[in-house]
C-alpha cells in the first residue's frame, strides 16, 4: 500500500526515527500507526524512540576550519548530560558531521538532516548514536561561513561556549584574541551600524524611564539618554569594548588596519529550558507515598 509523507511525518515526530525506518515499519504493518511504533521498538529502535521526549540540554559547541582556510563550521550537538558529551562516540559524530557540513555546505537543519554521510542519512546517524550511547541526541544549529579573508574559532571550556570570526586579515594570535574577546565579553555587534534598531529602542526607552524616574526634568531627559547610550555601545559593540587582556586598549586600538566582518558566539543550550527535577518527589511517587 502506498504511505503518505504525512503519516511518515508523523511517526518520526512520535518516535524520533528516521525517515526511511518510519516508511519501513508503516509499509510492514499496513500503515497502522501503534503497530508502526511496536515495529520500531521490535528491530531496536526503541531506546531511541523512548529518549525522543527528553530534554537535550547538554552537549557541545564544536568548530572546524577547513584545510584551506576559506570555510568555517561552528555547530552545536546537544546530548542529556555533560557526561556523555565527552563519550568518544558523540565528539566522533560530532565531527563527522562538522566536516561533512564544511564540505556539503546544507543550506539548513533539515537539508544537513536529509543529507547522506557513508551512505547513511545524518538523522539516521543521530538516531543510532541515540540508541547506542543511551542518551537523546541531537544537532541543534550550525552556521557556516566562506571568506577570501581569514577565519578563527575559540572553543571554551570544552565545547560550553564556541565562537566563529570572519577577519579581512591579520596574524593568528589576533584572530585568537579576538575570537576570545568575543567569548568573554560577549558583543552583540560588531559595531554600531549592527546593533539591531529593536535593541536599540528597547535600551533607548529603558533609559529614558530611568531617568524620569530619577525626577529629571523632560527638557533634558532625551541628552541623559544619548549619553548613557554610548555607554550602552561600548558594552554591546565590540570594536568599542575594552579588550580582555590589556584594560588601556579598546578592540579596535588591537585590530590596526584589519577589520572584524562578522562573528558567531554561541553558548552550550542557551535558550533551551532544562528540566528540573523534584528528587523528593520523584523518590516519592515511585515508592506510592
Amino acid at each position: 500500500m502506498a504511505i503518505s509523507a504525512s503519516v511518515v511525518k508523523e511517526l518520526r515526530e512520535r518516535t524520533g526515527a528516521g525517515m526511511m525506518d518510519c516508511k519501513k515499519a508503516l509499509t510492514a504493518t499496513g500503515g497502522d500507526m501503534q503497530k508502526a511504533i511496536d515495529w520500531l521498538r521490535e528491530k531496536g529502535i526503541a531506546k531511541a524512540a523512548k529518549k525522543s521526549g527528553r530534554v537535550a540540554a547538554e552537549g557541545a559547541v564544536a568548530a572546524y576550519i577547513s584545510k584551506d582556510g576559506k570555510t568555517g563550521v561552528l555547530l552545536e550537538v546537544n546530548c542529556e548530560t555533560d557526561f556523555t558529551a565527552n563519550n568518544e562516540n558523540f565528539r566522533a559524530l560530532e565531527q563527522k558531521v562538522i566536516e561533512h557540513i564544511a564540505a556539503t555546505k546544507p543550506a539548513d537543519l533539515d537539508a544537513l538532516n536529509d543529507s547522506s554521510i557513508g551512505g547513511k542519512k545524518v538523522s539516521d546517524l543521530v538516531t543510532e548514536a541515540t540508541a547506542t550511547i543511551g542518551e537523546k541526541i541531537s544537532i541543534r544549529r550550525f552556521v557556516t561561513y566562506e571568506t577570501a579573508g581569514k577565519l578563527t574559532t575559540y572553543i571554551h571550556m570544552g565545547g560550553k561556549i564556541g565562537v566563529l570570526v570572519e577577519m579581512t586579515g591579520g596574524s593568528d594570535q589576533l584572530g585568537k584574541d579576538v575570537a576570545m574577546q568575543i567569548a568573554a565579553a560577549n558583543p552583540s555587534a560588531v559595531d554600531r551600524a549592527g546593533v539591531d534598531a529593536s535593541e536599540l529602542e528597547h535600551e533607548k526607552e529603558v533609559l529614558r524611564k530611568q531617568a524620569l524616574e530619577e525626577g529629571k526634568p523632560e527638557k533634558i531627559v532625551e541628552k541623559m539618554v544619548m549619553g548613557r547610550i554610548n555607554k550602552f555601545y561600548k558594552e554591546v559593540c565590540l570594536v568599542e569594548q575594552i579588550f580582555v587582556k590589556d584594560n588601556e586598549k579598546t578592540v579596535k586600538d588591537i585590530l590596526g588596519g584589519e577589520k572584524v566582518l562578522r562573528f558567531t558566539r554561541w553558548q552550550l543550550g542557551e535558550g533551551i529550558e532544562k528540566k528540573e527535577t523534584d528528587f523528593a518527589a520523584e523518590v516519592a511517587a515511585q515508592a506510592g507515598m
